[in-house]
């Protein structure tokens, strides 16, 4: 066993100089991105409509199927852009595919280990709580989320912006069609609404925006939540839906 120097001891002191509590955990730091605006073009987007509807039975959400790069090109035409992430609720992808992605991963690991630690589900108003906290503090670049969900309160539609805002409404819209889209809901959207119904509306908005917003189309993912749980289908002709 070799005997501490002087040497030793010194050079100790020196790396702890300056440190006031050096037996404390190390803090981590969140993930930093370095993509600036000059990158913007050449990630990949969802442009993206997205709809959420609060029904008489759960919550309706419906998105295109479109993703782009820089709102010229077509880059995919079957993007799946809502994700169950808790048992009765769902979050869409609006914004850069890779932010939104990470967005939606790193939600439902936290939902999972809240019903892990507690032995039941996360509220979707602390949900909706958590989301925002993660968009307004997190790495998760130029996304802008509706989340969607059913608990013992009843049915939920939150609308998340990318500064961390969160705004509950009976119906919202997000991404670059929200201006058509919503122009079909102010005209057709009713309280008590069935999911069927609300199907129907939420589709036949997804098509109004996918005519003039280029950003949108290809389809539309239908996805309905109760207490029963999500479903998710997706539909490449307008017509099966309407």
């Amino acid at each position: 066993m070799r005997t501490p120097t002087v040497d030793d001891f010194s050079t100790t002191a020196d790396r702890l100089a300056g440190n006031r509590d050096p037996y404390s955990p190390e803090l981590g730091s969140l993930p930093q991105n370095d993509v600036d605006e000059g990158d913007l073009d050449n990630v990949n987007k969802t442009g993206t409509t997205t709809i959420g509807i609060t029904t008489a039975d759960g919550v309706v959400i419906a998105t295109d199927m479109r993703a782009s790069l820089g709102g010229r090109f077509v880059s995919n035409k079957n993007v799946q852009k809502v994700e169950q992430i808790h048992p009765t609720a769902a979050l869409t992808m609006v914004g850069s595919v890779g932010g939104a992605q990470s967005f939606i991963s790193s939600l439902r690991a936290e939902v999972n280990l809240y019903e892990a630690r507690r032995g039941e589900n996360m509220s979707i108003d602390a949900l909706a709580t958590l989301a925002g906290n993660f968009a307004r503090g997190g790495p998760f670049f130029a996304i802008h989320p509706i989340l969607g969900g059913v608990d013992e309160e009843g049915s939920h539609v939150y609308s998340i912006d990318p500064a961390g805002g969160v705004m509950e409404d009976d119906y919202t819209v997000t991404g670059s069609g929200m201006q058509l889209a919503y122009g079909h809901l102010e005209q057709t959207y009713e309280a008590d609404l069935s999911n069927d119904e609300a199907k129907t509306i939420a589709a036949q908005g997804i098509k109004s925006a996918a005519e003039r917003d280029t950003g949108s189309g290809n389809g539309v993912f239908l996805c309905e939540i109760t207490d029963d749980g999500v479903e998710i289908q997706g539909h490449h002709d307008f017509d099966d839906v309407i």
